[in-house]
């Protein structure tokens, strides 16, 4: 995984109780596992000789495999969804948002195609994590077409073709069958149809990508919200 995401599912979380330090454990655990072996092929005594806990300990927390992928899900789906929005920080157009979105799904296959081929055999398993990723690609769509970037018939036919293009990207680039910059095309062919007209998808597209901010960074702004809440 790509160090400006790993950082995240590694790093260990202050203030958990001690069972939720372990649920924690075997989830990550469970990264591991369904990375290297696959979710298919991974079993509980894997996940839990990774974890360096007795089978029962996972049982406890998790009844079958597929309650453990979605234990994976939701914190793959934190994770990225989070990293993401964090280096979206100052952008406010809804398209170089989406265009970002895209990219970044698309540039985790082309790091780690392990990790994304991993990324979606789970969704397959815990559609909980497809379900996370849509609201944040959903809110920038919206953000879109209120901005009047996008025109779009139908929204949930536009989260299809999004979805669909994206995940199908991400395998082309995961299996070595993709062109060069094939994250910018997909990008602008997305954009193209969400409404935009071709020069300016295009432009949009190939903009810098922004940064991953460092998580100390990231932290700060969300306390800060978290103090105003308070």
């Amino acid at each position: 995984m790509p160090e400006a995401l790993a950082e995240s599912v590694w790093r260990a979380r202050p203030g958990l109780l001690k069972r939720e330090r372990t649920r924690v454990q075997l989830v990550q655990a469970a990264i591991r596992v369904f990375g290297s072996r696959g979710y298919v092929d991974a079993t509980i005594q894997e996940i839990a000789a990774v974890a360096g806990v007795t089978t029962g300990t996972v049982y406890n927390h998790f009844k079958t495999k597929e309650d453990v992928a979605r234990g994976v899900a939701t914190l793959l789906a934190d994770t990225l969804c989070r990293r993401i929005t964090e280096s979206q920080q100052g952008v406010a157009e809804g398209a170089q948002r989406m265009a970002i979105g895209i990219q970044r799904y698309i540039w985790l296959a082309e790091q780690s195609p392990q990790w994304a081929l991993m990324l979606m055999e789970v969704s397959v398993a815990a559609p909980e994590l497809l379900m996370q990723i849509r609201d944040y690609v959903l809110a920038d769509l919206r953000l879109g077409v209120k901005q009047k970037a996008f025109r779009v018939p139908s929204e949930a036919a536009a989260m299809d073709m999004i979805n669909g293009s994206v995940q199908q990207a991400m395998r082309s680039v995961a299996f070595g069958r993709a062109p060069e910059k094939h994250g910018r095309e997909v990008a602008s062919c997305l954009l193209r149809g969400l409404g935009m007209e071709w020069a300016a998808a295009k432009q949009v597209a190939f903009r810098p990508l922004p940064v991953f901010p460092p998580m100390e960074e990231a932290a700060a702004p969300a306390a800060k919200k978290t103090a105003r809440r308070a």
